[in-house]
Order: C-alpha cells, then structure tokens, then sequence
C-alpha cells in the first residue's frame, strides 16, 4: 500500500466544514418545526421580514419574545442554509422547495464524491514501513474502509430523504413509532461493523505485547530534550538503573554494584545503530517529564513515564537511517527533540558495537598528567 491515498484528510475537513454546516442546518429545521403559536412571517418576494408581537400581557411582563410559526422558520432555516452554501444567491431564486432540496442533495452528494476521489488520487500517505508492523498498517486501512462507507452510505441516505421526502402540498407524514423489523435489521448491521473494527485491533494488540524470547533488549532514555541508549554487553544482559541514581558522571542511573551493567554500552546524546532481521525490545525510561520515543517508519510506539519501564518491539526489515521524533509534548524544546536510529547489517552493527564505551570505562577515574 506504499504511496496510496487516505481518506482521512477528507473525513477531517468534512468534520471542520461539512459537518458543522449539516448541524446548523438540522439545527435550524429543528428551531423551525418547534411549537410556538405567537408571531407570523411575512414575505414580499425578497428576504424574510418577521413581525413577531406578543399576544397577552402576561408573556410580555414576563419578558418571553414571540417567535415565528413553524412553516416561518422552516422557510428561514431553508433560507439561511442555501446563503451559507451558495453565498449572494438572491433569496427569491430558492422560493420553490424542489430548488432548495436539489440544493442540499447536490451539496451533499458532491461532498462524498469529493471525499472518495480525494482517497484515491490524493499523494499523502503515511511513510513507507521498515519493520514487521505491517499488521498494524493493515488494521488502520481496515478502519479506513469500515468508515469510508458507512460515511458514504449516511451522507448518501441523507441527501436521498431531503430531495424523496421533500414538502409537496397535499403530502402528509405517516407516523410509525416503532418498527422491530428496521430496529433488528440496524441492531445487526451495527454490531457487525463494531466487531469488524475491534477484532483486528485485538488481534494485533496480541502480538504487540508478546515478544520473541530471542529479541534483544535495549534502553532508551528520555529527557528534555535528547535521547540516549544503553545496550547490553557481552554478557547480553543489562544491569538495573534508578532515577535516583542520575547525575553529571551517571546520565542514565546504572547502579554501580550491579555486575551485569559494567559492561553495558552507553550511547548518549547520539545516534543509536541496530542489526536488521533481528527482533528488539525497546526499554522505555523518562528522567524528568513525559516522552514517547516514535519512529515512524517503526509504526510501533509508546509513552515513556517518569518512574516506570514501559516497552514495545520490532523487527528491522530494512537498512537505512530513520528519525526518531518525540510523540509527546515535553516542553519548549518538544519540537527539536529528535534522534537517529541506523538499522546496519550485522557486519556493520557489530563494527559500530565495538568503538561504543562500557558503562564501566565511562565511570572510570580519569587520569590527569601534571605539568612540570
């Protein structure tokens, strides 16, 4: 699915635009087809004037103000609908109610061919995918799909009652309050297309917290605003670390008396290198505020929390050099907190390993020669 289209964009800008101007028109029929018996609307072929007087003295004392009958303001909201759509349309051109539905039908039939082109020509899609996270790749265009046509068949349902059930004189509504055949027939349809996007995510969330037993651990260490590493030595196990035990000799807190993390390599503040087809287990800390630790070509992410170990892993399926973003805002420098990660052949991983310093020789006395 490299370099398709999404239908996400579309789906936002119809949620910015298209949506509030359906809700404000329902919001207007609504206002019109409530009961008020006080005011009358008067017409003289061009835009609507109302004269609405209080009939008794009682709701005048009482401040309440007369509101236009219901066939007023159902003109009304026909009227301010076609000026937010059609603006400097002359009022009298949409006196005839076939126009005015045509309109509204058009309007959104137009917005849900809109949308479908938009998906299928549109350049913008997420990067290409560097790790064995296709699942969840395909669990999101899942989503996309259940939710593409059930907002095209609503939007399309919708314009086909405007202009089916339009006012026609002499037409009067049937009232039916209950129907166990339609309420059965949507109860199912609901229910299925609930399970259809659930079952998938479950399926993938399985997988992405059961990790290989032969994945390699490795830690990452947030603070504002830098990454840093710790991978295991030759030992292949990594010592214990402690918040509490950060300081200026000690960036990432590795207890001291812990054999296992002597020889543990410390990469901080710079880029941090893995071997491709290998599965790894990201350790996440933060030492200070909230982080996440992102790469997108990894689709895989999580929250770093102060005072916990939180994880997620991959597999690298390809080799190359990918920017590590934070996904959570940590302060000023949010933006700026980036990182690389270089997925290398074993050949070349295992040259970079060894010009990394232990945590034991970082924590070494320096020796200082003396001048004579």
């Amino acid at each position: 699915m490299e370099g398709s289209p999404t239908i996400a964009v579309p789906v936002v800008l119809l949620g910015a635009f298209g949506v509030p101007a359906i809700a404000g028109y329902s919001t207007l029929t609504m206002f019109a087809a409530w009961p008020h018996r006080a005011g009358e609307l008067e017409i003289d072929e061009g835009l609507p004037l109302i004269t609405a007087e209080p009939k008794d003295r009682q709701r005048r004392e009482m401040g309440i103000f007369a509101l236009p009958t219901a066939g007023s303001r159902i003109f009304i909201a026909n009227q301010v609908m076609m000026h937010l759509v059609f603006p400097g349309t002359a009022c009298a051109a949409w006196n005839t109610g076939r126009n005015r539905d045509m309109a509204v039908a058009l309007v959104l039939v137009l917005i849900v061919v809109g949308s479908v082109l938009f998906h299928f020509l549109s350049p913008w899609w997420w990067t290409p995918i560097a790790s064995n996270w296709d699942y969840i790749d395909n669990t999101i265009i899942i989503t996309f799909w259940i939710t593409g046509v059930v907002f095209a068949a609503v939007v399309l349902f919708m314009a086909y009652c405007v202009f089916r059930f339009r006012h026609r004189e002499g037409n009067q509504a049937a009232y039916e309050p209950e129907n166990r055949r339609l309420e059965s027939w949507l109860t199912v349809v609901t229910a299925v297309g609930v399970t259809a996007l659930l079952v998938p995510g479950l399926f993938v969330w399985s997988r992405f917290v059961t990790v290989p037993s032969d994945a390699t651990e490795v830690e990452v260490v947030g603070q504002q605003w830098q990454w840093s590493f710790r991978l295991p030595g030759k030992d292949g196990k990594l010592g214990t670390s402690d918040t509490r035990d950060v300081n200026a000799e000690n960036p990432l807190g590795v207890i001291a008396t812990d054999a296992n993390g002597q020889d543990d390599v410390v990469v901080e503040a710079a880029d941090l290198h893995l071997p491709v087809g290998k599965p790894v287990k990201m350790l996440l800390r933060s030492i200070d505020v909230l982080h996440d630790f992102y790469v997108p070509e990894f689709r895989a992410k999580m929250d770093m929390i102060p005072g916990s170990v939180t994880y997620f892993w991959f597999t690298p399926t390809k080799t190359g050099t990918f920017q590590v973003l934070c996904a959570e805002l940590c302060g000023q420098g949010h933006p700026m907190m980036h990182g690389v990660v270089m997925v290398d052949t074993q050949e070349d991983y295992l040259a970079w390993l060894g010009q990394q310093q232990t945590f034991a020789q970082l924590s070494a006395p320096q020796q200082m020669g003396s001048a004579e």
